[in-house]
């Protein structure tokens, strides 16, 4: 494994890495249980198409949940992440059966050196297209 991350040693634009997260319905499922949220459009087809969805779709938590998972994974700290904020600009459809592929990529933002922060730009798409907009995480660095 890499040493931490040192904010002394990042630049604005580099890049931390790139991840994929796979979604299916298990997945829609485990992830309703712990959370408690039950609505059907994320595990029937019909309630969804019949609210306009093309299918059923993934929670929006659940997708930024797990592509923050680049960051944590890359600070070696998930308590470094001091904040973390998203707009959802378009839905994840899951298939049954199959599964959709979450793609994620970060690049530093902006650093305060003042504040010992760090910004991180993720770019979340899927099948092409942004998923979260503005999707920010600030991370706490040495």
């Amino acid at each position: 494994m890499s040493a931490r991350p040192q904010l002394s040693d990042l630049e604005v634009g580099q890049e931390i890495g790139t991840r994929t997260v796979d979604l299916d319905r298990a997945t829609l499922v485990r992830y309703a249980g712990a959370s408690g949220d039950f609505n059907p459009i994320h595990w029937n087809d019909v309630v969804a198409q019949s609210v306009g969805l093309p299918g059923v779709i993934a929670h929006g938590m659940l997708t930024m949940g797990s592509v923050v998972a680049l960051v944590t994974d890359w600070a070696q700290d998930p308590g470094a992440v001091v904040d973390y904020q998203t707009r959802f600009s378009r839905p994840v459809t899951v298939p049954n059966p199959g599964t959709s592929t979450v793609e994620v990529s970060g690049v530093v933002g902006a650093l305060d050196a003042e504040a010992g922060t760090a910004r991180i730009d993720l770019t979340v798409t899927f099948e092409g297209a942004r998923v979260l907009a503005k999707c920010q995480a600030v991370v706490r660095l040495a």
